[in-house]
């Protein structure tokens, strides 16, 4: 069985908010995609929605969770 890490971005987001916003690599990281996916994303408004802090992207734990949901409420929904 694979070990978890704390840090990991799935667990915190599982477990509760986290107490930061997450980071482009997090979002990566979570659903298991290139970094440049996220970035499409971005670009394509698909994603989860983001904000810049100066240069940085970041992502609210929060809007996350409700993009997660959203996404399986139309994919329940399409079936």
């Amino acid at each position: 069985m694979p070990t978890v890490v704390a840090s990991d971005p799935r667990v915190i987001l599982r477990g509760g908010l986290p107490d930061r916003y997450l980071t482009p690599d997090d979002i990566a990281d979570m659903f298991g995609v290139p970094l440049e996916t996220v970035y499409q994303w971005r670009r394509k408004r698909t994603g989860p929605p983001g904000f810049r802090i100066g240069k940085h992207l970041r992502y609210d734990p929060a809007d996350v969770r409700a993009y997660v949901s959203q996404r399986k409420s139309a994919c329940q929904g399409a079936a």
